[in-house]
């Protein structure tokens, strides 16, 4: 995928954004030893490479640097790299491929894991052998059978340790697999030397047989296998959202043509223009305007939101969304990588691809981090050879492989992207896009969030709130012939008197005569009668003298604007018409203080209405009368008080305050500006996305928290204690064998901890 990532200056070339898938790497030393070689090539700004995803996001001079360079580079790193295309099609096959070799390295896993379990497991039995038959301790030919056993687990079932390590090796490099194959190598190659040349040991005063390590070198295999195994099926799971949004699109769509005939067509030859059939039960096939037909369209798989969404001509569909009831027929607006669920899926990757800034720290701690363990490691050998208790030689050796093994950063690199995975992953099940994980980080901060009124707490447009009839016709009768009066008029008002009727049942008609009076309302004859509607100076001036300036006063004071009407020259009716509050943003405004944050709200209405908004919601501060340039400067005063603002916003005036505040939260039913300039976009429309927001992004941000404290405390606390800090003491020295079911255990233990994130509550 290619985006300009800013705006080219004079003299200056914009920036490409180049994605990569990259195999060969386990463990956050890789991820540094890739990110250093991309950064190597001349024009690339910047490389961030993504473990859980093996994604690497690039940003280049497109003048300078190209794909092949970057290709080249990864592999002359020892790793392997293929470019994914901005092509729909061709990124498909790619990601197809992926899968299918993933699926083929689980099998080859499980293949070498069994091999390797049986084997060391036979191999520990004979080296215990002796424990149980005495005169099994001598016995020469114990040796040569634990090296029959052993061989095949260091030689097949280690294979890929041993490829990647020297592929790291030849670049002068180090990762996880080094750990494990000089490790292992060190254990067996020590045995071989004490099973066929056992001289040397009796020559130097030892003892061969204590020197026989067949079993730990073949356990630890098994051990790092079944971590190996285990995490992969874990973390094949973290893109299970994704997969999930995709499987949502239809396969093919049935296509009217210009003849009337019907036919089937897959979903990659849609054109926009084509009109589509869609029935119920079906899934509609890409973005369009339905032309024809009623029926309500579960859009859940967008919004979160179960209840499904009348349709009808001239109304929005989205690819991906069922049809629930009735047949639609519409017209494709947007195809292919146009569509809202593409560009959901594209925010999506993104967003797993992306850091947070706490991964920072990880990634320059993993970058020195294996050498500094060697060091650990023959520090550790070295002091037990001078200063260790017979047999020296067995202690240094047991020191030395148990600090490599125990120290492998297989955790640390999967800390931080696998829950940011899972937790974007989650956002979007939900209608919650996060563009970013510095978006998440962000998030958990945010102790006070500005609202935009109009589109984003209410509904954007007037709706009839009260009305009180004074004709003595009845109700009904009375609101049918004022609608039927606004039928001509396009005013927003007149409109929502329509709309009230129509809700209520009531059949409009057109006037016979109608008149627009600039700024005040309009005049109608409707079946005869004589009808006036506007503001209260029209109405007194035709009949309704008597209208007195206490029930206006009332409904100016709740923000409402009023409609009076005469019908014949008699009172009519009184309406009050308001953009009313969204049915949840009482709701939302309520969860947003019970998690701690203070809620304000800016507009650019009058105080009076927007003060009447403010405390129907229950809205802590507000702004009114706003410019849309001074939101972005009240969201700055905010931001210099100390404090974390998010801003909430649909409109293209709130684009500056959504980009100047440390998070910007866009509606998604807003505007293309206002969405662009936002790092979390609601699908929905729905205020109650916000509180979501910032619970998804406070567990998401905890679960990171999580896993750092036990990577890092793990290899805090353990590299001393392989190194043998407590054997003064207690008389214990760590095992080999239980450092590296230790080290299985910590990453899968990450990894889990981070696909809690799938089922974890962000309502309340």
């Amino acid at each position: 995928m290619t985006t300009t990532t800013r705006p080219p200056e004079e003299g200056v070339a914009s920036l490409d954004r180049r994605d990569l898938a990259i195999t060969g790497m386990t463990c956050a030393s890789c991820v540094a030893n890739v990110e250093s070689a991309l950064r190597s090539v001349t024009g690339v700004k910047s490389a961030d490479v993504n473990l859980a995803t093996e994604r690497a996001s690039v940003q280049l001079d497109p003048t300078r640097a190209d794909l092949p360079a970057l290709v080249r580079a990864v592999e002359r790193a020892g790793y392997g790299a293929l470019a994914l295309s901005t092509d729909q099609k061709e990124r498909a096959a790619v990601e197809d491929r992926e899968r299918s070799a993933r699926r083929a390295q689980l099998v080859s896993l499980r293949r070498r894991l069994i091999v390797a379990a049986v084997l060391a497991s036979l191999t520990m039995i004979v080296s215990m052998a002796d424990l149980v038959i005495g005169g099994l301790k001598d016995a020469s030919w114990r040796a040569y059978l634990m090296f029959a056993l052993a061989t095949p687990v260091q030689l097949w079932a280690a294979a890929p340790f041993y490829v990647n390590a020297w592929g790291a090796a030849r670049h002068r490099q180090t990762n996880m697999n080094t750990l494990i194959v000089v490790g292992t190598t060190a254990a067996y190659g020590i045995s071989v030397v004490a099973t066929f040349m056992p001289q040397i040991f009796a020559n130097a005063g030892l003892e061969p047989q204590q020197y026989l390590y067949y079993e730990t070198a073949s356990a630890i295999v098994a051990l790092v296998l079944v971590g190996r195994y285990l995490e992969a099926r874990a973390r094949a799971h973290t893109s299970d959202a994704i997969r999930g949004l995709l499987a949502l699109g239809a396969k093919s769509a049935r296509v009217r043509r210009p003849g009337g005939a019907e036919e089937d067509v897959p979903i990659d030859e849609l054109q926009v223009g084509d009109v589509i059939i869609v029935r119920p039960g079906e899934t509609i096939a890409t973005d369009g305007l339905v032309i024809a037909g009623d029926s309500a369209v579960d859009e859940s798989m967008l919004t979160g939101e179960s209840i499904p969404v009348e349709k009808s001509a001239g109304d929005d569909v989205a690819g991906g969304t069922i049809n629930t009831s009735g047949t639609l027929r519409f017209r494709a607006t947007r195809v292919g990588a146009d569509t809202a669920l593409a560009q959901i899926v594209r925010l999506v990757e993104e967003a797993q691809g992306s850091k947070a800034p706490i991964q920072r720290l990880v990634d320059r701690i993993a970058s020195v981090f294996v050498p500094v363990v060697f060091v650990v490691a023959a520090t550790a050998a070295i002091a037990w050879w001078i200063y260790g208790p017979e047999p020296h030689f067995a202690y240094a050796v047991t020191a030395f492989i148990a600090v490599l093994i125990i120290a492998c950063p297989c955790a640390l690199g999967l800390a931080t992207p696998t829950a940011i995975m899972v937790g974007t992953g989650r956002g979007a099940t939900r209608g919650i896009l996060i563009k970013s994980a510095q978006a998440l980080e962000m998030a958990q901060k945010i102790d006070v969030v500005a609202f935009d009124k109009t589109g984003t707490l209410t509904v954007g447009r007037p709706e009839v709130a009260d009305w009180v009839t004074c004709a003595d016709i009845g109700e009904d009768e009375a609101l049918r012939l004022i609608a039927s009066a606004e039928l001509r008029s396009e005013h927003p008002l007149a409109v929502a008197v329509v709309e009230h009727a129509r809700a209520k049942g009531l059949e409009v008609i057109d006037p016979t005569t109608f008149e627009a009076i600039a700024g005040s309302g309009v005049h109608a004859v409707v079946e005869g009668h004589d009808i006036w509607v506007g503001n209260a100076a029209l109405a007194r001036a035709h009949g309704f003298a008597g209208l007195g300036d206490g029930m206006l006063a009332h409904h100016q004071a709740e923000g409402r604007t009023t409609l009076v009407a005469t019908i014949d020259g008699q009172p009519g009716a009184v309406l009050a018409a308001a953009d009313v509050p969204k049915a949840s943003a009482a709701d939302a405004i309520r969860e947003i203080r019970a998690l701690g944050a203070r809620t304000l709200l800016i507009s650019g209405d009058t105080r009076r209405t927007a003060e009447a908004i403010a405390k129907k919601l229950g809205i802590d501060d507000v702004r009114a009368e706003v410019w849309p340039e001074a939101k972005a400067r009240i969201v700055a005063e905010l931001q210099e008080q100390g404090h974390r603002v998010a801003m909430v916003g649909d409109g293209v005036n709130d684009a500056p305050a959504l980009a100047r505040a440390d998070l910007g939260i866009a509606i998604g039913s807003g505007t293309d500006v206002a969405i662009a300039a936002a790092e979390i976009v609601l699908v929905g429309g729905d205020p109650r996305g916000v509180p979501r927001a910032l619970r998804l992004a406070r567990r998401t941000v905890a679960t990171i928290r999580q896993n750092l404290f036990w990577a890092f405390f793990y290899n805090v606390a353990l590299i001393p204690l392989a190194a043998g800090a407590l054997y003064p003491f207690t008389g214990w020295l760590l095992s080999p064998v239980l450092a590296a079911a230790a080290m299985a255990v910590s990453s899968v233990t990450v990894v889990s901890n981070s696909l809690r994130l799938r089922t974890v509550s962000i309502d309340k």
